[in-house]
Parts: structure tokens; sequence; C-alpha cells
């Protein structure tokens, strides 16, 4: 191999080396030579010729035809390899029992290529990574290859996900997790949005929701005090599925289970203190009522103030300046704790706009909550222990809140398969920024705090005495 690369080297002086070139064409003929030594290390094998007769998975005995050989693409490169070769005439199908070893059933890509294309395949369009396949790693994968192996893995995700759902140990159980649910439109096909409702004014739809559950826990800061996750602690299930059913319903919904089956691997219901984490919508709390009665219910600040920016914009235009002042103020005045300035200053501004009369049944239907859990002035977000929530005036019925207590029933799950996408999520719930892993969403009460003063101003005297006891 120095010998080989030498020779590309030749011998003329360093400045007149065209370096780039001369990198590219090193590699390709390094990654040749490995090749060409692997091919010829796995073809001297022969034990995979474990006799004249074996045994099919159909039962019966399978003969040896011989060895056969398949064109394997891998990250060194195109390999041919010899492999022995049995058929059974009783169900009439043939195998190669290496290919079971190696990794290469129903494939001709590598383990390690497989890898980069499922990478490629679950962050950019196909073509483009092919592409990048091909800029990047030398490795020719044409755009079909890569949309066929990345579907492919996506179902053994997905039936992995629904089946695998044993509590891990791999990382230490925190403090304080952090369970995130929300919802996102991404584009679709058109003959994968027929028979969906959506915003249009015709009524149909050109996004599907994708519905995504994260956990992560949250115990350190940075030098500035901002929380940042914890390394290595993000975990998260996501699916074009449903988060809809009846209370009457034998089962929960699909992304309910979903959501479930993620907290049991993340042992979410053993750590001392649970969060969930949501825009305010019903459906997030309804979820959270039902699995994890005990968590604490905390809405996230940036959609609060959302709501408050989208009035501004109303009623003095989206670029005027007046616009960014007024919600500015408002912002404030929701930060210091000031409710009722808050509300008031919404509530002048009702008969003006449609967006103003729905941001003050936002914040009016959390008013009771918000004032009776503000511990600090930046926390008038935290609330609700147990029973009350951002959407304090919905109750669950009566048979939704047993179910949440009928461990027998947790474990009876069914999922939807996961449908097509190769969207990524990571700007979901609060997106890593960097390296420091910060959030950019302003979650609140992620501070960590003695446990003793947490529940001083979370939970009332009756939580609080059983919340200690446990």
């Amino acid at each position: 191999m120095v010998q080989e690369i030498a020779t590309l080297v030749g011998g003329e002086a360093v400045a007149d080396l065209d370096f780039e070139a001369l990198e590219v064409a090193v590699r390709q003929r390094v990654l040749q030579l490995a090749g060409q030594a692997v091919e010829q290390r796995l073809n001297a094998d022969t034990s995979d010729e474990q006799g004249s007769r074996i045994r099919c998975g159909c039962g019966q005995e399978a003969r040896l035809v011989g060895r056969r050989s398949k064109q394997v693409q891998s990250v060194l490169g195109p390999l041919q390899l010899e492999r022995a070769y049995y058929h059974c005439s009783s169900c009439g199908h043939g195998f190669c029992p290496r290919d079971g070893d190696l990794g290469l059933e129903n494939t001709s890509l590598s383990p390690a290529l497989t890898r980069m294309v499922g990478t490629v395949g679950a962050m950019v369009s196909f073509q483009e990574g092919s592409e990048l396949l091909t800029e990047l790693a030398g490795v020719a994968v044409d755009a079909k290859q890569v949309e066929r192996t990345a579907e492919a893995l996506g179902k053994q995700i997905a039936e992995d996900e629904r089946h695998c759902t044993e509590p891990s140990d791999a990382l230490a159980l925190p403090q304080t997790l952090y369970l995130g649910m929300d919802g996102t439109g991404i584009p679709l096909r058109a003959e994968e949005l027929v028979g969906r409702s959506g915003k249009q004014p015709d009524g149909s739809a050109k996004t599907g929701e994708v519905k995504l559950c994260t956990i992560w826990s949250a115990e350190s800061q940075d030098k500035e005090g901002t929380p940042i996750r914890d390394a290595g602690s993000v975990t998260y299930s996501a699916a074009l599925e449903s988060a809809c059913t009846l209370d009457t319903a034998a089962t929960r919904s699909p992304f309910a289970q979903r959501v479930w089956r993620e907290a049991t691997r993340r042992r979410f219901c053993q750590a001392p203190r649970t969060v969930v984490l949501g825009d305010g919508a019903l459906w997030i709390w309804n979820i959270a009522e039902d699995q994890f009665p005990d968590a604490i219910q905390i809405v996230d600040r940036y959609h609060a103030k959302q709501h408050l920016s989208e009035v501004g914009k109303a009623l003095y235009g989206p670029t005027t300046p007046r616009a960014s002042q007024w919600a500015e103020r408002r912002n404030d005045e929701l930060d210091t704790g000031r409710f009722r300035a808050l509300l008031n200053a919404i509530r002048r501004q009702v008969p003006r706009s449609e967006e103003a009369r729905r941001c003050l049944h936002y914040f009016q239907a959390n008013r009771e909550r918000m004032l009776s859990r503000v511990p600090r002035p930046r926390l008038v977000h935290l609330h609700r222990r147990c029973r009350g929530r951002m959407q304090g005036c919905h109750r669950h019925a009566p048979q939704t809140r047993r179910y949440a207590l009928d461990r027998s029933r947790l474990q009876c799950h069914y999922c939807s398969p996961l449908l097509k996408t190769q969207w990524p999520f990571s700007r979901l719930l609060g997106a890593q920024i960097g390296t420091q892993g910060r959030m950019i969403h302003h979650f609140l009460g992620v501070h960590p705090i003695a446990p003793q003063r947490f529940f001083n101003f979370c939970a009332t005297p009756q939580t609080q005495q059983r919340s200690i006891a446990r």
C-alpha cells in the first residue's frame, strides 16, 4: 500500500502538486486496496458450507447447490463475495447462511454503508443524500436506492419502537426528568393527503401533522445561569399519527401509546420529579393527565408570548414599531407577574381585533393557575400539580382518570406504523444550538432547585405532604 501511494505522489516538487487531486486519488486507491483485501479474506473462508444439507426456515431440509457470487456495495467500494447457496425443494426458496452473518440479507449494501444511507436519508432529500455520499464518502448510491434503504430502515425502527419497551438503565436517573410534546405540519405528496382535512379554503390539506415526544434532563446551567440540557440525555420518538381518541375508546390514541412507551424506556415515572411541557394545546394536557397525573405541567413561555406578538401585529401591522412596543410591554407584564394589567390591556383591544379576543380567552383560561403558582417574577407560567393545568376549565371524564391508575391497562399498547417522512425534527421543542445544548424555547421551571423549596411554590399543602412523603 505504501508503494502504491508513493507511486501516486510522484517525485515532483511539492509546490507543483495539486493537493486536492492528490488527496482524492490517494483515498480512492487506498479504499480500493482495502476492499480487495477484505474481499479476498471473506472469499477464502468457506466455513459457511455447513454440510450437504441444512435445516430450512420452513422446517424441511435444504441441499447445498454450490457457491454463488453477490455484488455488494460497501464503504470500501464494490465487493464480489462468494457464498454457499442452499435450496429447499419443499418451499422453493434458496438462501445463503453467510448473508445473515454479514448483515446482507435482502440488500446489496454493507452494514456501514446502510448506516450512512440511513443518516443522509433522514437529514436531507434522497437526491441530496445520494450526492452527499458521492461527494463525501466516495460511494455512488443512486437516489432510488437511498429511498428504498431509508424507508426499509424506517419500518425496522418503527417495529423496534413498538416492541422494545424495556426500561433502560444506560442513563442515570436524574432528580428531574422533562417530557415535552408538540406537533408540526410537514409537506406531503398529494397521494398521501387524500381524504385528509386541512386549513386550505376548500378544506383540503397540504401538510400532515407529525407528533413528537421527547424526554431529557437539564440539571446544569451555563455561566450565565441559563438551563442547558444534559449531554446525551435527549431521546425522542415521532410519527405521523393521531393523538385523538374518545374517553370511551377501548385503547389510547396511537400517539398516547407512543408517549407511554418512550416514558417507560426512559423510566420517566421513576424520577423523583417529573415535568410535562407543552404549548398549551388541550390534547397535550389530556395525555399528561391520563398517563402522568403526578407530573408538574408547564407551559412554554415562548408560545404565550407568541400570542401577544400576534395581537400586536393584528392591531398595528406586522412591521410597525408600535406592534413590537405593544408586545414588549405585555411581555414585561407577563414576566413580572402583573397578570391583571396584562388582561386589561388585551381586553381593551377586543373590539378592534378578533386576534385579541382569542388571546384574551387563552390567558383567561389560565388565570387562576398562573396567579396561584407564581413563585418569583420569571416563573409566571409554572402551574399545576395534579389537577390544575393551563387549560384549567377542562376536566377529564372519570373513566379516563381511572385508566391512568390501571397498571394492567397501561401495558396494552397498539400503535399504527410509522409513516414515511424524511423531514428532521431537530427544531421541535427547543432544539440544541451549537455545542452547549441551549434550549431555543424558553421553558420555565427548569432551573435546578431544592425539592423542599420546589414543592413550597408548586403544590398545595396536601400535595406537598404527599410528595415529600413519597
